[in-house]
Formats: structure tokens, sequence, C-alpha cells
């Protein structure tokens, strides 16, 4: 009796390993293809929002016949894995986009570095870029035509390594949460319409030709703000 009760319960414990184990599988193969949908979906929503005058993405980014992994094979996209739908990088400079930034970018959710740069792209920087972008160590929207103010919420994209917003037309102040990016190492805002004190930053070493062409930039590498303060002061009062 007890034999027969061991066994019978053993098969219960089988059954049931191998429910959780079935159940386990199709949840992770789920999740893989949801990813893989969302990154193409993230794919598919870039190419619809810019304009592609040159036709590089039109000829290249071809969705009418998908399999795992084609997509890595797109121009500027490189994957964690060649053969998974899942997008580590996109490099699109110096493609002659037009339009405003991608916002789709934010259905590429494993994204660690997304390059715009030597594009004609325009409007603002989105406040909620790191809700957009949480994972990349690298942005550059350099030379492009960008306006408005850069976002402090930026400062919220902690794996930053890289961040070139040079040579737009951005203006206002550099938020000074900036500086507390504890990972950058390359950062540049020349050629723009900025001003105020730049950020102190604790890890980045930032040199005055990143900051290059902004008139009303001060502190830091640059001339200090109390000078440049006096100097506004000093032109703007009333002979006597």
């Amino acid at each position: 009796m007890a034999i027969q009760l061991i066994k019978h319960t053993a098969m219960l414990l089988s059954e049931r390993d191998l429910c959780l184990g079935v159940v386990f599988l199709l949840l992770l193969s789920c999740g893989f293809s949801s990813g893989g949908e969302s990154d193409i979906n993230c794919l598919k929503s870039i190419k619809a929002s810019l304009e592609d005058p040159l036709d590089m993405l039109t000829s290249s980014w071809d969705f009418s016949n998908i399999t795992e992994g084609s997509i890595c094979s797109f121009l500027g996209v490189e994957c964690w894995h060649p053969n998974e739908n899942k997008v580590l990088n996109i490099n699109l400079s110096d493609l002659g986009l037009k339009g405003q930034f991608p916002r789709g970018t934010a259905n590429c959710t494993s994204l660690t570095g997304l390059d715009l740069s030597s594009n004609k792209l325009s409007g603002s920087i989105p406040a909620d870029i790191s809700r957009i972008i949480p994972y990349s160590t690298l942005l550059a929207l350099s030379y492009n035509n960008f306006s408005g103010t850069i976002p402090a919420s930026i400062s919220n994209c902690t794996y930053l390594n890289v961040l070139k917003l040079d040579h737009n037309q951005l203006s206002g102040q550099i938020p000074g949460e900036i500086g507390q990016l504890s990972r950058l190492k390359t950062f540049s805002v020349a050629n723009n319409l900025l001003h105020g004190p730049v950020p102190d930053f604790v890890v980045a070493s930032v040199t005055a030709d990143s900051y290059a062409n902004n008139p009303g930039l001060c502190g830091g590498p640059l001339k200090s703000c109390r000078s440049s303060v006096e100097k506004s002061l000093n032109c703007s009062s009333p002979p006597l």
C-alpha cells in the first residue's frame, strides 16, 4: 500500500513538474516573441516618422518578409545576436533624413546606442528622452537643426558614456543635472545658442572646445560667470 502511494505521488509530482515546465517554456517563448515584435514595431515607427528623400531606409528596411534576425541586416541596425530581432544599436547618421526625433525608438526596449547625427532633423529633443532611451550609452544628435532647450530628464539617462548635441539650434541653459552623469566620458554642445553657467561634471573632463561658439556660456573651462555678469552690467550702464 505504501509503495503504491509513493508511486502515485511521484506520478503526480512528475506530471505537475511537466506542466510547470511547459508553462515556463510558453512564457519564455512569448517573451521573446513579444520582444522581437516590439523591436520590429520600433523600426517601423522610425521609418514611418522620418522623411527619407535619398531612399536610404526605403531600400533597406523591408518589412514584407520578416523572419527571426532579418532586421539585423537593415542599414544602421545592430542586434544583440544576429539571429534574434533584438536591437542593440541604431546608427542612421548622414542619411539625409528629415523630420523630428523618432519617438517610436522607445519600442526598442534594449537599445544601447542611438546616432542620428548629420541629418536634417528638427524640432525639440523630447522632454521624456530618458523614457525613450533609458539604457542608451550613446546619444548623438550633432549636425542637425534641433531647437528648444536641452531637457533636464536627459540626466536620468544614467548609462550615457557619450552625449553629442553640437551644431544645432539649442537654446536656454544646460541643465546642471547633466554634470551628475557618472559614466559620461564625451560631451559636446558646441555651436548652439546656449547661455548661462556650464555644469560641474563629477567625472567627465570637458574642455572649452565642447562649448565653443555659445557666447553666452560661462564657468568651468570658460570665463567666469561673475566676470560675464559684470561685463554685461558695464555694457548696459548709461554713461555718467
